[in-house]
């Protein structure tokens, strides 16, 4: 990778140079901010306007409409190109790469081997790190945080305090928002949506709103019992400490709680999920 850049830099035209006003990171790299020497009039820039910071033209294409703004920050490996936009006070650092026609904004971090691009966009306070990929129309924003080997991609969005993270995927028109956390090997995809304080995980497969529910201020810890349709079709649920099927979770329940008040109540939730888990193969036939 380093080399394509190094040759693709040789071999383009200068669009800014880097200025004499420069800043320093925590870790003590020097930054320099840059000018145009051109207009990039897809992005309103014209020639002598002052951009944001690099550390080097390692780290923005000298060809393209890629830009850096305001007081956003790029350095290490990171490399911004295509007609991608990195603004505001965001920061891309590491081996991060941020292209096509992505946007990396407002108070954002793209680090570690992340990768940002086609029209995705990365926004607010949001952070997209280690190996993680946000693609196509993609919006990460808000506190969310996308990490690990995670996957964001077509329209989906994640966003409030959502984490995503592991192998785990979220894509379509999926909505993964509030403090929901989808990981593992887990596939949110469709129309479905994710929020309040639900765990997805495992080989859970999500492309319906009814393939997933919460209800939250049970049991005696007045916690959140989650469930979701896993790959096989079976049902998995998580509540506290307990991760398992819901006929485990059934069993585990007698033996805690027996027929007091919060075992009756944990009864009628379980009866509930298997009613609602009974209609769905109908409804994936019916949404295909």
């Amino acid at each position: 990778m380093t080399q394509t850049r190094t040759v693709e830099q040789q071999n383009a035209p200068a669009k800014y140079k880097l200025t004499d006003e420069t800043i320093e990171t925590p870790s003590g790299r020097k930054l320099h901010r840059i000018r145009a020497l051109v207009a990039i009039a897809a992005i309103g820039v014209s020639a002598g306007d002052l951009g944001g910071f690099i550390e080097a033209s390692k780290n923005l294409e000298q060809s393209g409409n890629a830009w850096v703004s305001g007081d956003a920050r790029v350095y290490g490996d990171a490399w911004v190109y295509g007609d991608a936009e990195v603004s505001g006070d965001a920061r891309v650092y590491g081996d991060a790469w941020v292209y096509g026609d992505a946007e990396v904004s407002g108070d954002a971090r793209v680090y570690g081997d992340a990768e940002v691009y086609g029209n995705a966009r990365v926004y607010g306070d949001a952070e997209v790190s280690g190996n993680a990929r946000v693609y196509g129309d993609a919006e990460v924003y808000g506190n969310a945080r996308v990490y690990g080997d995670a996957w964001v991609y077509g329209d989906a969005e994640v966003s409030g305090d959502a984490r995503v993270y592991g192998d785990a995927e979220v894509y379509g028109n999926a909505r993964v928002y509030g403090d929901a956390e989808v990981s593992g090997n887990a596939r949110v995809y469709g129309d479905a949506e994710v929020s309040g304080d639900a765990r997805v995980y495992g080989d859970a497969r999500v492309s319906l709103s009814i393939h997933i529910g919460w209800f939250s201020n049970v049991g005696s810890e007045c916690g959140t019992l989650t469930y979701f349709r896993q790959k096989d079709g079976s049902i998995y649920t998580n509540r506290g400490c307990f991760s398992g099927t819901l006929s485990d979770f059934e069993g585990a329940v007698k033996k805690r709680h027996g027929d007091s008040r919060i075992g009756q109540e944990y009864d009628l939730l379980i009866q509930f999920i298997r009613l609602r888990a009974s209609a769905w193969e109908v409804a994936q036939q019916e949404a295909a």
